[in-house]
């Protein structure tokens, strides 16, 4: 799975040199050049604790910003796709060069203040069962304020949960590690020989719920996952595809269902899936009607036929 990489690429703890690195950070780029640089300056001003190489996936940006970040930062490995793979094929374009025992996958539109990242390897060390942790997210902007502590596990037939902690400010209630059942997308800490063990992350989603699978996927493996507040990263929200966008609407109902499809069995599968389709998703669509979004309406539709049509021994 590992790709050879110069010397050069690894940026090592003071005083360390020439050393395989503990933690690849690998994160996807689509568009956004400066929030990936905004990243990579946080991880190189801040990260002393340990040793990581950097890894972006140039995504099928319109403009290659691969050769822009090779000029400005030519220590980090930089990859580039002509063709948008979707968040989970660029992360595993980014895990087959990796060369860390450790993956931290974080969107470009992420960033840190404080060195958090030996916690993870400590935690993860602690438990040989664990194959994944989150750390704690904050909103970049109020910066005190709580994205994510944790996650409430699925409903079995609605496929809803909540997020423990969101928009409340950090005064430490969401301070002590615990079991979680999903790992947060937006930074996710993997030990690299339980993804060969589980598999890689599932190109079949494109965008949306693709950590929802993995993380059943690893359960399944009978890992677990965990949330670690020591370590904090800040994120700054949906930069890439707009809040409440089409594409956004499509792709959440789409995979609503086909998670189902694909992590739930007998008799619970089908009342999930006609849950989706007869209530939750026609409910969405008069909603979007009445408040004069026919195009999310339409959206929302589509992702519903999009799921149909798909040749389902395949997925």
């Amino acid at each position: 799975m590992a790709g050879e990489i110069d010397q050069h690429s690894t940026v090592c703890p003071d005083n360390v040199v020439n050393v395989t690195p503990e933690i690849s950070v690998i994160t996807v780029n689509y568009n956004g050049l400066n929030d990936t640089c905004e990243l990579i300056d946080s991880l190189l001003e801040v990260i002393h604790s340990v040793s990581f190489e950097i890894i972006v996936v140039d995504n099928g940006s319109k403009v290659n910003e691969a050769e822009m970040l090779k000029k400005k930062y030519p220590q980090i490995i930089v990859l580039r796709s002509d063709i948008n793979l979707g968040f989970s094929g660029g992360n595993n374009l980014g895990i087959r060069k990796a060369n860390g025992a450790y993956l931290f996958f974080m969107n470009n539109d992420t960033y840190v203040r404080s060195d958090g990242f030996r916690f993870l390897i400590d935690a993860m060390n602690s438990r040989p069962s664990v194959a994944a942790i989150s750390p704690k997210i904050l909103f970049a902007e109020p910066g005190n304020t709580i994205q994510f502590a944790g996650y409430t596990p699925l409903t079995t037939y609605t496929l809803r949960n909540n997020i423990i902690g969101i928009g409340e400010v950090d005064d430490g209630r969401w301070d002590s590690p615990k079991p979680i059942p999903i790992v947060h997308g937006a930074a996710m800490f993997f030990k690299k020989s339980a993804i060969e063990l589980a598999g890689m992350m599932p190109e079949v989603y494109f965008l949306y719920y693709e950590e929802l699978d993995w993380s059943a996927a690893f359960k399944r493996a009978g890992f677990e996952l965990w949330y670690i507040p020591d370590c904090i990263v800040f994120h700054k929200g949906s930069k890439s595809v707009g809040v409440y966008s089409e594409l956004q609407v499509f792709y959440r109902t789409r995979n609503r269902m086909l998670y189902a499809w694909r992590n739930l069995n007998g008799i619970t599968k089908w009342i999930s899936i006609i849950y989706q389709m007869l209530i939750a998703n026609t409910k969405a669509v008069c909603v979007f009607l009445s408040k004069g979004k026919p195009k999310l309406a339409k959206a929302c539709f589509l992702g519903m036929c999009d799921f149909f049509g798909m040749n389902k021994s395949t997925i």
